[in-house]
């Protein structure tokens, strides 16, 4: 069996954006709440996930993150309204 990737979007406070990637987004958004994970998100406190992506490689979704993070805010604003129907409040 062959698990997914995905890239993930979240708004933290400030109205900035972290972009990562994960096998499990739920239980790297609880990571970044808790006081986990990355250092942005710990000096940014997540408020809601905002858009996810899914891959069938590690290496594809890490692509894609790259693509991602190199958006200006205003295109990772559209980006993330775009995917609202599959994103959840996490806060």
């Amino acid at each position: 069996m062959v698990f997914p990737y995905f890239v993930y979007v979240v708004l933290c406070e400030g109205d900035t954006y972290y972009t990562g990637h994960a096998k499990d987004v739920e239980k790297r958004i609880r990571q970044h709440l808790n006081g986990g994970g990355a250092r942005y998100t710990r000096m940014h406190k997540p408020k809601r996930l905002v858009y996810v992506e899914e891959f069938a490689t590690r290496r594809a979704a890490m692509k894609r993150e790259k693509e991602i993070k190199r958006l200006s805010h205003d295109e990772k604003r559209k980006l993330a309204t775009s995917n609202l129907s599959v994103c959840s409040e996490i806060i």
